[in-house]
């Protein structure tokens, strides 16, 4: 497979080239996105394989951007013919409009993560041989376990965009995934706990045995945990949140809110704001595409533009926004990497990478123990935040009860219920030990999906109300 997509086109390059500038002539902006992706994924369940897919897919988006207008077409065929009809489509929006074409992405930056396409390494017998190690090893390791699942998953994605100005850029994307979840019960009671890790990696560090016994036993735990765990209290406590996944909550309750798209529409709790104090005093976020092999790490956008390490609020103060091209012109503000796609058939917009807070001067068992009487929130699943009014639901998946300073008795159904900007001004301890999650996070918009990271310290949160299930 070439890593060349401008080729895969019946025309040499100097013609693509001028057919992309006549398509998008009278724009401000826009571009050729071409695609190659492929991916496969492996399900193991209840002691066999339950499921195994592969796909492949290739396609261009064409995009022109007129002001606050966009047009997009997009088409699975490669072919000049096709690529003319896209041009017809998105003409619409610069008929009778005459823009400035804006300034190519300028600069480069490192490659984030290697070029070896993970699909089909190791091979498909290996892949199943470790989950049916997977399986077999917490089965014969607990005799409460009734169920265990445990999936593969590889993506390659190739992209190649070329804009009007003639300037081209070229990147090469590998993902890969590993979960496992696991159901112990004890008479009729029933509970699970899951883990899963990723990255921009081969499968490689997931195939060696330490690295998936570890996840297996954290599965495991955290079901167990569960299983003893007792109904959660309800009301308005102080709240101590963990270092790594928990910073999930900060992604969806504060990092969204300050996208770009958002705030240019002011249709984001944090518009306006810029310059303002929106968090307590010490709290630095940060969204970083820069780290290396991490699931939301990118070497360029899907404009072109490569990634940073932009700080977004500093010390408390909201300082800037993630933007992609067009949200950043409309604004008067540099674009910052953060124009993203879920693939060819889709516009891109602003979106997060790895995006984060930084570390403090305290300890965890610093912020237990200043805490007497609250919960301890290790882990979250789902939770739903509505962007205008910050408002946030969350529910934990491991969690347990602070009494005088020490840990308590386990608990389920415990929901951190909330607004985003309020909460972070009721931070009031931030740990020492920030670390990012394991590689496993998705994030949705406009139903659009991407591969992002999440992280945070050990943070102390000030009467947060809690929903729970103690009745």
């Amino acid at each position: 497979m070439t890593t060349d997509l401008l080729t895969l086109f019946d025309a040499d390059e100097a013609t693509m080239r001028g057919l992309v500038a006549e398509a998008l002539s009278g724009a401000d902006d826009g571009e050729l996105y071409i695609e190659h992706a492929q991916a496969e994924a492996l399900t193991f369940d209840n002691g066999r394989l339950k499921g195994g897919s592969f796909n492949t897919e290739q396609g261009f988006g064409l995009r022109a951007v007129a002001g606050e207008a966009v047009g997009y077409a997009h088409a699975g065929d490669l072919s000049v013919a096709a690529l003319k009809r896209a041009a017809g489509a998105v003409g619409a929006v610069t008929r009778g409009y005459s823009g400035t074409y804006a300034a190519a992405p300028q600069g480069t930056n490192k490659k984030f993560y290697g070029d070896q396409n993970p699909i089909g390494q190791p091979s498909f017998e290996e892949k199943v041989k470790v989950l049916q190690d997977i399986d077999a090893y917490l089965r014969g390791k607990n005799d409460k376990v009734r169920q265990v699942t445990a999936s593969v998953a590889a993506s390659w994605q190739v992209v190649d965009i070329l804009r009007a100005d003639g300037h081209r850029v070229r990147d090469i994307r590998p993902m890969t995934r590993i979960n496992i979840s696991v159901v112990v019960g004890e008479g009729e009671r029933q509970e699970s706990g899951s883990y899963g890790s990723g990255g921009r990696i081969g499968f490689g560090d997931f195939i060696a045995e330490g690295s998936w016994q570890y996840g297996a036993d954290e599965a495991l735990r955290q079901a167990l945990v569960n299983l003893e765990a007792i109904d959660a209290p309800a009301g308005t406590m102080d709240v101590v949140l963990g270092s790594g996944w928990p910073g999930v909550m900060l992604h969806e309750a504060v990092g969204h809110g300050l996208e770009g798209d958002f705030n240019r529409k002011k249709t984001s709790a944090f518009s306006g704001l810029l310059g303002q104090m929106v968090a307590a005093p010490g709290v630095t976020v940060v969204d970083d595409g820069t780290i290396d092999n991490r699931r939301g790490s990118i070497t360029i956008d899907d404009e072109g533009t490569p990634s940073g390490y932009n700080v977004l609020i500093e010390n408390g103060k909201l300082v800037g926004y993630m933007q992609d091209r067009q949200n950043a012109r409309l604004m008067g503000m540099a674009p910052t990497g953060n124009g993203r796609r879920q693939g060819y058939a889709h516009v891109p917009m602003p979106r997060m990478t790895n995006t984060y807070m930084l570390g403090g001067d305290k300890t965890p068992e610093e912020i237990i123990a200043s805490v007497k009487k609250g919960i301890y929130a290790v882990s979250f699943g789902g939770g739903q935040v509505d962007i205008t009014s910050g408002k946030f639901v969350f529910g934990c998946t491991e969690a347990y009860l602070i009494e005088n300073g020490k840990l308590g008795a386990p608990i389920k159904g415990a929901m951190l219920i909330g607004n985003g900007p309020d909460a972070m001004k009721r931070v009031s301890m931030i740990g020492n030990d920030m670390k990012l999650d394991t590689g496993i996070g998705n994030c949705g918009k406009a139903g659009q999906w991407v591969p992002v990271g999440v992280g945070q310290p050990h943070l102390r949160m000030d009467q947060i109300t809690v929903g729970g299930t103690q009745t």
